[in-house]
């Protein structure tokens, strides 16, 4: 029940934020919506293949498992298994990362998006 309820204050007090600075700006409410939704898209997509080859939550299937030492990149996410010959393949797969860089550069976009449409009502 705590964790539950952690969950919803980590999302919920940053989303409502920039909710109301968004509106406050007078940025229209469909910018900041698509903002909001590729922001939490960014995070949950970076921490999914950042961690993707850490064994804490299911240790026997572990992509490494007894063959690597489990190694993460934070930016831009990835994962890596690092094996007895020295040698870093990834685990994620060459187009893993597509949803993760679509939804950073929607986030950035909206940002431009925002700039330009508040630049505009003031003129």
């Amino acid at each position: 029940m705590i964790i539950l309820l952690f969950a919803v204050l980590a999302v919920g007090v940053p989303t409502s934020v920039v909710w109301r600075l968004g509106k406050r700006a007078r940025v229209p409410r469909w910018i900041v919506a698509v903002f909001l939704l590729a922001g939490w898209l960014t995070i949950f997509a970076g921490w999914a293949l950042s961690q993707r080859a850490q064994p804490f939550l299911f240790p026997d299937t572990s992509p490494c498992g007894s063959s690597g030492t489990p190694v993460s990149q934070y930016y831009p996410p990835d994962s890596f298994c690092r094996h007895t010959d020295g040698e870093l393949r990834t685990v994620n797969g060459p187009n893993a990362q597509l949803l993760f860089w679509t939804a950073h550069n929607t986030a950035l976009a909206m940002l431009i998006a925002a700039a330009f449409a508040r630049r505009h009502k003031q003129a």
